[in-house]
């Protein structure tokens, strides 16, 4: 978690609000959100990229690892919904369960194959698989070869990853100033990982800029961006 009111203080510091202008709370929530939505996104094209060059062995400085963590707050396994077809509400989905055990994709004709042998049709029980069905209205199939059709219809479960929930920075106006009201019924602070700080203060930096009309700090934003990756990739 990242607390919100640490974040916003700290872009009020750097934009230099005496100087450059300032950032309202409403201005402020509104480019939380966008930011906390950009950073999120930016997980799954990281998480490639370095998936892509790959890692000899996990280590404390393994940098897919990392984001894999980072989304596991997002991340939710649920029932697979009307007769095992339909996933839940989702952003994306990750592995597929048939109860206890991991399901594994595989292709139609690889499925008939499977359940046309005896012996391998035993073997779906602990190593199920599924298809992604062409019918509308469906998302997948799971397969273990028990019933006559040899597929599921309950039991089966989906790794699910939602958005980050929408954030507030809650607040009083006292004699005409906006004071910051730590109330979780008024304030709502950032989910996401507490390495991503940085980023999501220069992220909100970068928006802002536009806000206040001063490209200094876009320009400060953007370096501090740029050095960042820079450094992921030594």
């Amino acid at each position: 978690m990242i607390l919100i009111d640490t974040v916003y203080q700290r872009v009020l510091a750097i934009a230099n609000k005496e100087q450059r202008g300032y950032i309202t709370p409403l201005e402020f929530n509104l480019l939380a959100n966008q930011a906390s939505l950009d950073v999120f996104e930016q997980y799954f094209y990281d998480l490639n990229q370095f998936e892509r060059v790959g890692a000899e062995k996990p280590s404390l400085s393994d940098t897919s690892e990392l984001i894999k963590n980072k989304l596991t707050v997002f991340t939710t396994v649920q029932t697979v919904l009307s007769g095992a077809t339909i996933y839940p509400p989702n952003y994306r989905t990750g592995r597929i369960y048939a109860g206890d055990y991991e399901a594994k994709l595989v292709t139609l004709n690889e499925v008939k194959r499977l359940l046309d042998s005896q012996f391998h049709r035993t073997g779906l029980v602990k190593n199920p698989v599924y298809i992604e069905s062409r019918q509308s209205g469906q998302d997948i199939r799971v397969y273990d070869g028990v019933s006559a059709s040899g597929r599921l219809t309950t039991g089966v479960s989906v790794e699910v990853i939602t958005i980050p929930h929408k954030v507030e920075w809650g607040y009083d106006v006292i004699a005409e100033k906006a004071l910051y009201n730590a109330d979780p019924t008024r304030t709502i602070n950032f989910e996401h990982h507490p390495s991503d700080e940085t980023t999501m203060v220069m992220k909100i930096l970068e928006l802002a800029g536009v806000i206040i009309q001063d490209p200094g700090v876009i320009q400060y934003a953007d370096q501090e961006q740029i050095k960042k990756i820079q450094q992921q990739k030594l």
